[in-house]
């Protein structure tokens, strides 16, 4: 395969797991595909549930399943395989013992396996001829693990000064941060279900991702029992009351997100196979492109405005009544945790030489005064 002429755009597929985000994502795929768009998507959840939905065999090289469309997953094991010496040769001179450990003990290294697959991803996206690739992310927890690996990792590197030693590793995982927060080239689809402890799942999702920087375009309600209109009975009573749940459960999340959000209705018949998939594409997408709501959702993560007596430091978190928030300066970087995930985020350098005095939260997310004086 060629390679494409320019990088190709990044739609990342993730929820809780069970909300239906594989099929979406194949659905997704399918529809770029006929929309003329040379389309790859790629499963990086180990369940690989991918073939099962377009009801052919998907392997670990890409392969066309139907005209403009082809299919992969990653496949850990054999990845850590085939990078194993090159990963040994960079860094046996620093942890010798490493020369020790085989392939096969790699992948239960806490997070190789996720790095491995994400360089993947990377890799097919530079690899082929491909205008876009849908990823198949694993479940929610999974895919911020996934996500947060390149900065973490990149920072390690640095801190212990093997940044500069170990070279291609630590190309390979700035390249991968770059291309993780470029709003131009990659975005988030987070799909859910309309049931509270999903949208409460969503809504720690989104916060975790816009810590690290990554743009979510759009929310994908799933699954909505369909409208009973005139029917009687006691089933269709139950399909009216189950919808209203569902209604009042997404008016909550929608008047509370600038996010658009499309919605899916349950389908009487699993879809299964490229027709199936388009008739999906066509619920969810209508007459849009499924690139239309890619990038213009994109905030700075930090913001600095001036205030009487100092500045007004802004992070853009979509914060909840419900978030857990604790702050900590350590030296000039802030240590970020909302909900249990936590980041170093560096200060802008007008902040440097001055002291936090308050921190609130509000619409705009979590806002923090700062004053002239030696930090403290």
């Amino acid at each position: 395969m060629s390679s494409s002429a320019s990088p190709a755009r990044l739609l990342l597929f993730t929820g809780k797991g069970g909300v239906g985000k594989t099929t979406l994502a194949a659905a997704t795929a399918a529809r770029l595909a006929v929309g003329g768009h040379k389309a790859l998507v790629v499963s990086a959840d180990p369940a690989h549930s991918l073939g099962d939905v377009f009801g052919v065999p998907v392997a670990a090289e890409p392969s066309e399943v139907d005209t403009c469309l082809y299919a992969a997953h990653v496949d850990a094991r054999g990845l850590a395989d085939r990078s194993w010496q090159a990963i040994r040769r960079e860094v046996r001179g620093f942890f010798p013992g490493l020369s020790d450990v085989d392939a096969a003990e790699l992948t239960v290294l806490p997070g190789v396996d996720e790095l491995l697959a994400l360089t993947e991803v990377a890799r097919l996206a530079a690899a082929g001829p491909w205008e876009v690739v849908v990823v198949d992310c694993g479940p929610t927890a999974e895919t911020l693990r996934l996500l947060a690996l390149p900065e973490a990792v990149g920072g390690y590197l640095t801190r212990l000064s093997l940044g500069r030693h170990v070279s291609g590793l630590a190309r390979q995982v700035a390249e991968l941060r770059d291309v993780l927060v470029d709003p131009a080239r990659t975005s988030v689809r987070l799909v859910l279900t309309p049931e509270r402890l999903v949208v409460a799942e969503t809504r720690r999702t989104l916060a975790a991702l816009a810590l690290r920087a990554i743009q979510v375009d759009s929310l994908i309600a799933n699954r909505l029992v369909p409208p009973a209109r005139r029917w009687q009975g006691p089933a269709a009573s139950w399909l009216r009351t189950r919808r209203a749940e569902q209604e009042a459960v997404l008016s909550e999340l929608d008047a509370s997100m600038t996010l658009p959000m499309r919605r899916v209705e349950h389908l009487a018949a699993e879809p299964v196979g490229v027709p199936a998939l388009l008739g999906l594409a066509e619920d969810l997408y209508g007459v849009d492109d499924p690139l239309e709501t890619v990038g213009p959702y994109a905030i700075p993560l930090l913001s600095v405005g001036s205030v009487e007596g100092g500045y007004e430091l802004t992070v853009a978190l979509p914060l909840t009544g419900e978030s857990t928030v604790d702050l900590k300066r350590i030296g000039d970087e802030l240590a970020i945790t909302v909900d249990g995930v936590r980041r170093l985020v560096a200060l802008p350098v007008l902040l440097r030489r001055h002291h936090v005095t308050d921190a609130a939260t509000g619409p705009d997310g979590l806002v923090l005064r700062f004053e002239a004086g030696e930090p403290t």
